[in-house]
């Protein structure tokens, strides 16, 4: 029992600066993966802020074409169901609004 005793004395000696080593590694490991992910998560924050600006300019124009007393609403709406109908006589009837039968072509 003895000699086991002496010959783990050494090994546990030689093994506590290894464990100190491995550690110190892996605690820089980690330190490098916070860092990584900290700088991954600022530039997604920037394209997000780049993004929500592109989305407000897009609302101001929206919301400044609705409010404009000049702009004829109306009449773009009217343009456009103009504009659907010969696209849909064009495909045949496709789009066609409920309701509506579709005439027989000759």
């Amino acid at each position: 029992m003895e000699a086991y005793l002496a010959l783990m004395i050494p090994i546990i000696a030689l093994m506590i600066p290894v464990i100190a080593l491995w550690t110190k590694h892996q605690q820089k490991m980690a330190e490098m993966q916070v860092g990584a992910t900290a700088e991954q998560t600022a530039e997604k924050a920037a394209q997000y802020v780049g993004q929500i600006q592109r989305l407000e300019d897009r609302v101001q124009v929206l919301e400044r074409i609705v409010t404009d007393r000049g702009y004829d609403i109306a009449t773009q709406i009217e343009a456009l169901r103009d504009t659907r109908r010969v696209d849909a006589n064009d495909l045949g009837g496709a789009g066609v609004p409920l309701g509506l039968e579709r005439k027989e072509r000759v």
